[in-house]
């Protein structure tokens, strides 16, 4: 049974496929409307239609790791979804690389990342406080910021998503005063695009049951798994949660085959 979200509006930043566009599905089978950001225009049209289904829902287009394009995200959301009581932070890409091989350019574009969704976040906190009913937030981090992973280099990727884990906690003891909660949600490997990209399609099959192996439930997540979770975050039955990290990772952190 959806969770229920009649009347609320759900900003997910990262929202045109992968977990971000399941939970945006889920807030809008509650009852809810949906704002989502994504890089793609085309991904993102598409997805705003298959979206519009389930619910009334909106789309904005931007490449969140370029600092240029920033701004004019956080004008349309005060200007057009000020009302918006939820945010989900689901923005991220997986793509393995050797620290030694790292550039400028590459460590950069994981720091503007999290620089986009700090300050997005700003703008939609902003109109939380001032509609004045509190609100939720969930950030998607990854095991990736709890441990390292021999066959999977990966330090780009665990800093952005350490930094969402921080952010977390640093938001649920400020924001907590205006009745706004802040929590996170950890997954292990999940079949997303961003995820499954890295491996060429002809040994997916292979890479996928592999990874399931690793997992003490025998398969990689899917991304109803993690929505389901951030679901119940974003709603009133997690009214006294806040501040948590929570594993939803197939067992994983507690121990691997």
């Amino acid at each position: 049974m959806s969770e229920s979200f009649a009347g609320r509006k759900v900003v997910v930043v990262g929202g045109s496929s992968g977990m971000g566009m399941a939970t945006a599905q889920q807030v809008l089978a509650g009852g809810g409307s949906a704002v989502i950001t994504g890089r793609d225009p085309d991904k993102l049209r598409t997805a705003v239609e298959a979206l519009s289904q389930h619910g009334q829902t909106w789309g904005i287009a931007a490449d969140l790791t370029d600092r240029a394009q920033v701004p004019e995200v956080r004008k349309q959301l005060a200007a057009e979804h000020a009302d918006a009581s939820l945010l989900v932070n689901a923005a991220g890409y997986f793509l393995p690389r050797a620290f030694s091989e790292y550039d400028e350019a590459f460590y950069d574009s994981f720091n503007e990342l999290n620089r986009a969704m700090f300050f997005i976040t700003q703008t939609v906190v902003a109109g939380m406080v001032a509609e004045g009913k509190g609100g939720a937030i969930v950030n998607i981090g990854a095991m990736w910021a709890h441990q390292g992973i021999a066959g999977s280099p990966h330090a780009g990727f665990s800093v952005q998503k350490g930094g969402l884990h921080s952010l977390t906690k640093a938001l649920a003891i400020e924001l907590a005063p205006h009745a706004i909660r802040v929590n996170a949600v950890v997954p292990a490997a999940v079949k997303t695009p961003p995820y499954l990209r890295q491996f060429p399609e002809e040994e997916l099959d292979l890479t996928e049951n592999t990874l399931a192996s690793m997992h003490p439930l025998g398969r990689i997540g899917a991304p109803e798994d993690i929505a389901n979770m951030v679901s119940f975050l974003l709603s009133d039955k997690a009214s006294w949660m806040t501040g948590a990290i929570v594993d939803v990772d197939g067992g994983v952190m507690a121990g691997r085959n």
